[in-house]
């Protein structure tokens, strides 16, 4: 493999708290490394429209506590296709990019994982999502900050579930995966929790709704992930579990992108930038088509194929925590 001189850095998909501290640590190890480095704005579409910039280390100060990405981020559509793909290796090659890193979720790394087979051009993912859905990594980056963004709200809305003797629906992110629900139930003292890796039923819900009520409970807050498979949606369940009580009122809370904003934790400030560092680390090295992440504490490659073959599998432990703990 030829010497780096140029490495490109993008952000896509879905932004998520602590995508700058990456970005930053991109930056200033490849300034260690005395290699220049490409900002490449709004993911794969910048890309193909070669909407780059050089950055330096003073280029990103003061971003590691901000929130978002500054390159910005964009879902492509060109580049699903193979003339999109071309125009993008294309504007490497015009730029002098060398390798590139991709911040993001499975879609970026899926898209990273075509382009490397079509072109045989060294990418690096790292994971930048606040779902926590990605294989072969315990965390990903904004995945921390989301969830205390969750916790926060929910110790909220239980002041009021108290006040009236309500029963709260509260949807949070997590697509199909349930991390964010499983632990920020636990977290904020749930008394369930609804997550697609486990059915519960809309029936066995309400018959858990109903002892919570006989053994004294006067309100009660449900975290429900939004890819849970109980009705068509929370507001059909919210209908269906108000009909099945009598002077019980239901409210829902739709959390939505909330979720996704606010200045990042220190464990996501400190995980970016490892995770950061390392990629460019792992590109100087001469690997290329993986993902960096983090096993038990450890930094670790992991190939794109692998990475974005399906979610972590749900922690049974913590399922056993959140049912002992909400009786």
């Amino acid at each position: 493999m030829k010497a780096l001189k140029n490495i490109g850095v993008l952000t896509s998909g879905g932004d998520s708290p602590g995508m700058n501290a990456a970005i930053r640590a991109v930056v200033r190890a490849c300034k260690f490394n005395n290699v220049d480095c490409i900002g490449i704005y709004r993911g794969y579409q910048g890309l193909i429209e070669g909407d780059c910039i050089a950055l330096d280390a003073r280029s990103v100060k003061n971003v590691i506590n901000r929130g978002g990405t500054f390159l910005k981020s964009a879902r492509s559509k060109d580049f699903f296709s193979e003339e999109g793909r071309k125009k993008a290796f294309n504007k490497l090659q015009e730029h002098h990019i060398d390798a590139l890193v991709a911040i993001g979720g499975d879609g970026t790394f899926a898209g990273a994982s075509v382009f490397y087979e079509e072109h045989d051009f060294p990418i690096i993912g790292v994971p930048g999502t606040i779902d926590n859905d990605i294989r072969g990594t315990d965390f990903t980056i904004g995945y921390d900050t989301a969830l205390n963004t969750v916790i926060e709200a929910i110790d909220k809305i239980r002041d009021t579930a108290n006040s009236h003797n309500r029963l709260f629906l509260v949807e949070v992110m997590g697509r199909n995966a349930g991390d964010i629900a499983l632990n920020a139930g636990i977290g904020a003292g749930a008394e369930e929790i609804l997550i697609p890796e486990q059915d519960m039923g809309v029936n066995r819900l309400v018959e858990s709704l109903k002892r919570s009520r006989k053994s004294g409970k006067t309100s009660s807050i449900v975290v429900v992930a939004e890819g849970d498979k109980i009705g068509k949606n929370i507001f059909e369940l919210a209908e269906y579990i108000e009909g099945n009580f009598e002077n019980y009122e239901v409210r829902v809370t739709v959390l939505g992108h909330i979720q996704r904003g606010g200045a990042p934790s220190c464990y996501d400030r400190v995980l970016a930038s490892r995770l950061g560092i390392g990629a460019v680390d792992m590109l100087l090295a001469g690997e290329k088509n993986v993902m960096i992440g983090i096993q038990h504490k450890k930094l670790v490659s992991v190939p794109f194929a692998e990475a974005i073959a399906g979610t972590n599998e749900i922690d049974l432990d913590l399922l056993r925590v959140a049912d002992i703990t909400s009786i």
